[in-house]
């Protein structure tokens, strides 16, 4: 199967090189790659000039942004605008981050369940990080029928139905919400052991702390789902301002009348799957 890689980076140069080479190690290549350099001021664009050198398949898009690590809006901003130098021959497209490493057969087993399952939509693995003691360890904090944001695999017909991704925080979510919505599967698999090499939300603007409640209101979720979602959230990560943060910024969007990012049908939608998925842990 061909598929299309799009990595946004902004001085990732601690990172990038070990990133690139995982993809050039892949026993399932890509088709293209577009490294998308945004706004950096270290040594990103030359390590991406060498893999450039190394193999065709890799191009280079230079863009200028917000110097601010923003979650959300930077990164999807980035790589929307990659994807506008792709044209539409692939079967699946990738949008990765600059600080993972991949398995070698990592690729070869994405394709594997887009070309076996017709209604596969979102693929991906799972996110290991190094502890204390430095094994890498999982890091998934979230239900395991969720792919994290980091390495999202969708199938052509997923992709086009969604919409794309979303210029907000909260885009990956959203996008496997709708990705349900239009009949597709989200699909995780086991043994995709993905190397983290940044732990999550270390660069991120301190500005981000009320986005996550802006992107459930965004979402439609409605206050008592926020409420519930934010408790659990907040408990998982130990962290009591979590819940507040995300409240305040919930409230916030409400009175700023902040732009939904679903239609009121897509809305009713994720708020009964949202309520399925309570009640099913509940009872």
């Amino acid at each position: 199967m061909d598929y299309y890689i799009i990595i946004p980076a902004h001085n990732e140069e601690a990172f990038l090189e070990g990133a690139l080479q995982s993809i050039l190690d892949q026993k399932l290549l890509p088709k293209k790659v577009v490294l998308v350099n945004d706004n950096s001021t270290d040594k990103t664009e030359l390590i991406m000039d060498k893999f450039i050198e190394k193999n065709p398949f890799f191009t280079k898009l230079n863009t200028t942004s917000s110097t601010e690590h923003m979650p959300g809006s930077k990164v999807i901003n980035a790589f929307n605008k990659g994807l506008a130098l792709l044209d539409d021959q692939y079967d699946f497209i990738v949008k990765l981050d600059a600080d993972i490493l991949l398995p070698d057969i990592y690729f070869e087993k994405i394709a594997s369940i887009f070309k076996n399952n017709e209604n596969a939509g979102v693929v991906g693995g799972f996110i290991y990080e190094k502890n204390k003691k430095g094994k890498w360890e999982l890091n998934h904090t979230m239900n395991k029928d969720h792919v994290r944001g980091a390495f999202k695999a969708y199938s052509k017909k997923c992709f086009k139905a969604i919409g794309g991704l979303k210029n907000a925080m909260g885009w990956d979510t959203v996008d496997e919400l709708l990705a349900q919505y239009h009949g597709f599967s989200i699909i995780t698999i086991d043994d995709l052991r993905v190397k983290h090499l940044r732990p999550i939300g270390v660069a991120y603007n301190k500005k981000a702390k009320l986005l996550q409640g802006k992107a459930m209101y965004t979402m439609r979720y409605g206050y008592l789902i926020t409420l519930i979602a934010s408790l659990k959230m907040a408990m998982k990560q130990g962290k009591t301002n979590a819940f507040f943060d995300n409240m305040s910024g919930y409230k916030k969007a409400e009175k700023e009348k902040a732009l939904f990012l679903v239609t009121r049908e897509e809305g009713q939608y994720i708020r009964n799957l949202r309520w399925k998925g309570i009640k099913k842990q509940l009872f």
